[in-house]
């Protein structure tokens, strides 16, 4: 056996959570990163340095913020063989679009900056994309829940992408969130986000279904399947808020342009979405793209 040391260098950057240490280990089962079995070390704090007892084999040691984000905010480091202790040390650095992750100081093999690359590349995608199924559990729409009485028709657009709704929904700026819209009323709301090719060339060549399931897969929604209604593909599911102890159903249509995908969302309380399924099939049923 022999030592190795982890120091974490303190940085303001992700200085409220702990980091998990992982290494590589073929006889586990406790998690996948990057397509190797690892089992757990132990976990860093900001500023924290730890020393773990490891084989003299030679192995992949990891560490990433969580495993919801395993496959693009991750960062590894290859142990060589041998019995002599290993002293290592890093930081979290700043890049969105890799999950602000942690970084070995002086690991920059070709392998270590593929890898980066690759996280980079599918970190862009995440942040993009995953507020579009939900990933916020409800935290906008929690602000928001209005009788859906008097209503009238009202069309509202996006782009090429227009929607009937009513006179109850209004616009509302949610210019940070990363959606192109967002409609509400007090009980239901809908969000819309165009992913473009552009921006994303790794998704131009996904059919629609492709597409869904790499939404369901990176966002980790499981026990859900994609269903086609119509020529429409669409999934639902519900999530809860923690904060708010609620629970929300979210149905989310999705269509494939020349240029991009664009994700549809309708959201309400679990407990009330039946009530509203029929309006929210009108509403859905209303989406056109030829505006």
């Amino acid at each position: 056996m022999r030592n190795l040391t982890i120091k974490r260098i303190k940085s303001f950057v992700a200085c409220l959570g702990k980091m998990k240490v992982y290494i590589e280990d073929s006889s586990s089962d406790e998690i996948v990163i990057n397509d190797t079995s690892c089992r757990k070390l132990g976990e860093l704090k900001n500023g924290e340095e730890k020393t773990f007892s490891i084989t003299e084999k030679s192995a992949k040691v990891f560490v990433i913020a969580d495993s919801l984000s395993k496959s693009f905010c991750n960062e590894y480091y290859q142990l060589p063989e041998g019995n002599e202790d290993i002293s290592l040390s890093g930081k979290n650095k700043f890049n969105p679009a890799a999950g602000n992750a942690f970084r070995f100081d002086n690991n920059n093999t070709p392998e270590v900056l593929a890898n980066r690359k690759k996280g980079k590349g599918k970190g862009a995608i995440v942040l993009a994309i995953a507020v579009a199924v939900g990933i916020l559990s409800g935290s906008l729409i929690g602000s928001y829940l209005v009788n859906l009485n008097n209503q009238q028709p009202k069309t509202f657009s996006s782009g090429e992408l227009s929607i009937t709704l009513t006179n109850e929904f209004n616009k509302v700026d949610y210019a940070d969130s990363g959606y192109d819209f967002v409609y509400e009323t007090k009980k239901v709301c809908v969000f819309g986000l165009k992913e473009n090719f552009s921006a994303f060339p790794e998704i131009k060549d996904f059919t629609v279904e492709e597409y869904g399931e790499f939404l369901l897969g990176i966002n980790e929604i499981k026990g859900v399947e994609l269903e086609t209604e119509n020529g429409i593909t669409f999934f639902e599911y519900d999530a809860n808020n923690s904060e708010e102890g609620d629970s929300y159903h979210y149905y989310i249509r999705l269509y494939k342009r020349d240029d991009a995908f664009w994700v549809v969302q309708f959201a309400a309380l679990s407990k009330d979405f039946e009530k509203y399924r029929s309006d929210i099939a009108e509403w859905a049923n209303s989406i056109d793209f030829s505006f």
